[in-house]
């Protein structure tokens, strides 16, 4: 199988073309809304970075679905994370999608239309002799009911300012305070400033390791959920660490960062 290994900002992904050999996504996917056990079985040996080629995930490249033709999109993405599991929307996945559209399989519609767990999205993009070279892609409104993210709120400890909430668990692993969004996938972001726990720590010094996949499986997230914790550094820049949804760990993203 040939692919290509591309990456925003450090989000790394393993990229198929399944436009041109559409064989491709039935040898990952059983059904549109997740991997066939032989397909999640192969991206996490792909995405193992001691005995694969080492990725946040795979991405296909697809064509539309008759939906999305009808909504006018050039080409179709379908993300899974590095355990198998298809996620809805990647920032900076969608936007090395729109570099493989253009590069290697001749798009230039101005802008790119991509169809996407979340809907289709729209990429506006700078070439450079016959190359894409930046890529913008417009994320949507923010989704901040808890019902839509999902989130449910009977699991969850208190409501405190608007958007704030508690999240602890039974064994009290967890007391911190975060604001829930989905930007098509759901995502809890932690201000260090925001927690009783962690208001005096350096961002540094938070246990990802230990922390992301506690608050990922907490009991109050159905669907699972990507883990920020954030500081900001003055009036116009905030740093995040990310734990990703099925990936641990990763050195960016993109709706996260939204």
């Amino acid at each position: 199988m040939k692919f290509v290994k591309m990456h925003g900002i450090g989000n790394d992904y393993v990229y198929f073309d399944a436009v041109t050999t559409p064989g491709v996504e039935k040898r990952f996917a059983a059904k549109v809304a997740s991997a066939s056990p032989a397909g999640k079985a192969l991206i996490q040996r792909i995405s193992d970075r001691h005995r694969g080629v080492g990725s946040d995930g795979v991405i296909l490249v697809c064509r539309p679905t008759a939906a999305g033709v009808k909504a006018g999109a050039d080409v179709r993405m379908r993300m899974f994370n590095a355990d198998g599991s298809q996620g809805e929307m990647c920032g900076n996945g969608v936007r090395c999608v729109a570099k493989f559209a253009h590069d290697r399989l001749g798009v230039r519609t101005t802008p790119m239309r991509i169809e996407t767990g979340r809907g289709v999205l729209s990429i506006e993009y700078r070439a450079s002799k016959g190359r894409l070279v930046a890529a913008t892609v417009d994320m949507g409104a923010p989704i901040l009911d808890l019902r839509r993210i999902p989130v449910l709120k009977r699991k969850l400890a208190f409501e405190g300012a608007p958007h704030h909430w508690g999240i602890v668990d039974d064994e009290k692993q967890l007391g911190l305070v975060g604001t829930f969004v989905s930007m098509g996938n759901p995502h809890v972001v932690i201000f260090e400033n925001g927690s009783k726990d962690y208001n005096r720590r350096s961002l540094a010094d938070v246990d990802l390791q230990r922390l992301g996949p506690l608050i990922e499986r907490h009991a109050a997230f159905p669907n699972r959920i990507n883990v920020h914790f954030a500081a900001p550094i003055g009036r116009s820049k905030v740093v995040m660490r990310t734990w990703e949804r099925g990936a641990g760990v990763t050195q960016a993203c993109g709706t996260g960062a939204c």
